[in-house]
């Protein structure tokens, strides 16, 4: 937080969390620290990763280069809205 306001994240992360295993890849090699571990267990017993300070991710995707299961993703926010438009664009040209 800068002068009294809060910082606007940049990404964001999307988690499959029946995939996950519990590895804590993600977590350690999140350079922003943007994640930690869930309280909740998933259905194979582990704990998974959630975006704990949405605030400082950044999507820049390192959680996902390093899981080696493909549990978890990062996405830059103004990606996520461009894919956004040309799905509802791609969505108007079938109707």
């Amino acid at each position: 937080m800068k002068d009294g306001v809060a910082a606007k994240p940049k990404g964001t992360v999307f988690v499959r969390t029946e995939v996950c295993k519990g590895c804590s890849y993600c977590i350690d090699f999140c350079p922003s620290h943007a994640l930690e571990f869930s309280r909740e267990f998933n259905p194979k017993g582990y704990h998974y990763p959630v975006l704990a300070k949405p605030e400082a991710c950044t999507g820049c995707d390192l959680c996902g280069l390093y899981c080696p299961d493909f549990a978890i993703y990062g996405v830059r926010l103004k990606d996520l809205e461009a894919l956004i438009e040309a799905k509802r664009a791609a969505q108007a040209v079938a109707e």
